[in-house]
């Protein structure tokens, strides 16, 4: 299998299925596609070769079957794999962690605008003045929070429903922005946030997106360059 994504320091979509399936070891190839949105760009061009236009993460089986979208990815997965527990292994389990990774997918739409995933870049300055600013954001935190909260309480952790599984891999990236931009994190949670972040699949991740010191324009609302004082 090949995943094809884009860069790690900015791809929270390229995130998610890449730590689930470094996490539970599946065997798949990494193809990194540089992020360049100039028209004619490589991005574009390698898309198109497989009958895309212009989004990342892609999975194509060893059959040659192409399979865009985070979350068709994660149940292509689960067929394939159905032992290596991508899903919990009990039915209520399953449809709660298949609930939270598409609210994740659909949702949080105030979150993901003014906290774009920036791996390397330290922004907690602007934390309280987007708190303040953005009532879209602290609703998403809210409702961030509740199901965390409920999932954790149900399960005892450490991880939302006992055992890693593609629920914490599609939340991964939110703790990118809740620590990068120095969000409000609840006490009761923060042993959860720790968890991730210490994970073998995000650990590798942050450490190649801290690798790429490639700076992207378009994925950089609060700086010019990487040397930028952030600013809103």
């Amino acid at each position: 299998m090949k995943l094809y994504i884009t860069n790690k320091n900015y791809s929270s979509w390229s995130m998610r299925p890449w730590v689930l399936m470094h996490t539970l070891e599946l065997p798949f190839e990494e193809v990194m596609v540089s992020l360049d949105l100039r028209p004619g760009s490589a991005f574009y061009q390698t898309l198109a070769q497989l009958g895309l236009i212009s989004k990342v993460p892609v999975l194509v089986l060893d059959d040659g079957t192409v399979v865009n979208d985070s979350l068709a990815i994660v149940e292509t997965l689960a067929e394939l794999y159905p032992e290596r527990g991508i899903w919990p292994r009990h039915a209520a389990a399953r449809a709660r962690a298949r609930s939270l990774c598409a609210q994740m997918h659909a949702g949080f739409g105030a979150l993901r605008q003014h906290c774009p995933m920036n791996v390397e870049a330290d922004l907690r300055a602007l934390g309280p003045a987007l708190l303040q600013a953005q009532a879209g954001v602290r609703a998403d935190l809210e409702h961030l929070y509740a199901l965390w909260e409920d999932a954790l309480a149900r399960s005892g952790g450490p991880y939302l429903f006992g055992e890693f599984c593609a629920a914490d891999a599609f939340f991964a990236p939110v703790v990118m922005r809740l620590t990068r931009y120095g969000l409000p994190i609840p006490a009761a949670l923060s042993p959860y946030v720790q968890t991730l972040e210490h994970n073998a699949g995000v650990r590798a991740w942050v450490q190649a997106a801290l690798l790429e010191r490639q700076f992207v324009p378009e994925d950089e609302p609060y700086r010019r360059s990487a040397s930028d004082t952030p600013k809103l």
